[in-house]
């Protein structure tokens, strides 16, 4: 199973001066070309023993600061980040043949930027945050959609949802981006960004 690329190429000079300007660019290529759900990222932590784990999240904001996913804090990927604070996001957009992986280290966002951004989610979606004890064994399904069925009755829609002081977000702050272009016979385009203390430095790296 192996698709051949021939995607136009990548190199340095056609680059944004920042690797948050570049993302937004190929972010808005990735949103026009009808991806699905462009922002879906793979997400990749490891505990204090250096095990990994990986999921799928989706990005909710980013700007020079950094990329911002929510979550349940005592969820294994909170865990994880509360043990050893650094993840890799992988966005894997294939059918426009490019990736891009962010490294750096995670720190939570403020309590304020939480409780703002939980208030915008739909109104079953605020309820299954407090409903599910995010990678905790359960019994059942129907264990699930009661505990869901009680907090429905508890907040209708009418009423105000309380964000879980258990659930927010978290910011990756990169130290690394790297843009992978799919190439011809697998010669693809790897190029990263480096912070530095006055920048960032622009290399290449072997397919």
């Amino acid at each position: 199973m192996r698709k051949q690329y021939r995607a136009a190429g990548l190199d340095a000079p056609e680059l944004a001066a920042c690797p948050y300007e570049q993302f937004a660019r190929w972010f808005a290529d990735a949103a026009s070309s009808g991806l699905p759900e462009p922002n879906a990222m793979v997400v990749s932590t490891a505990d204090a023993s250096g095990r990994p784990s990986s999921r799928t999240v989706l990005l909710k904001s980013y700007d020079t600061s950094g990329f911002v996913f929510f979550t349940n804090y005592t969820s294994r990927k909170g865990r994880d980040l509360a043990e050893n604070p650094y993840a890799s996001l992988l966005f894997p957009w294939h059918p426009i043949a490019r990736q891009v992986i962010i490294c750096g280290p995670v720190v939570k966002v403020t309590r304020e930027e939480t409780v703002a951004y939980f208030r915008s989610r739909p109104h079953g979606s605020q309820l299954g945050a407090w409903a599910s004890d995010q990678s905790a064994p359960i019994g059942s399904r129907a264990e699930l959609e009661r505990r869901y069925a009680e907090l429905a009755d508890r907040y209708p829609e009418s009423e105000r949802v309380p964000a879980p002081p258990f659930w927010g977000g978290y910011r990756v702050d990169a130290e690394q981006v790297e843009f992978w272009q799919g190439r011809e016979n697998r010669l693809h385009d790897r190029l990263v960004y480096v912070r530095e203390a006055e920048g960032w430095r622009i290399e290449r790296l072997c397919p």
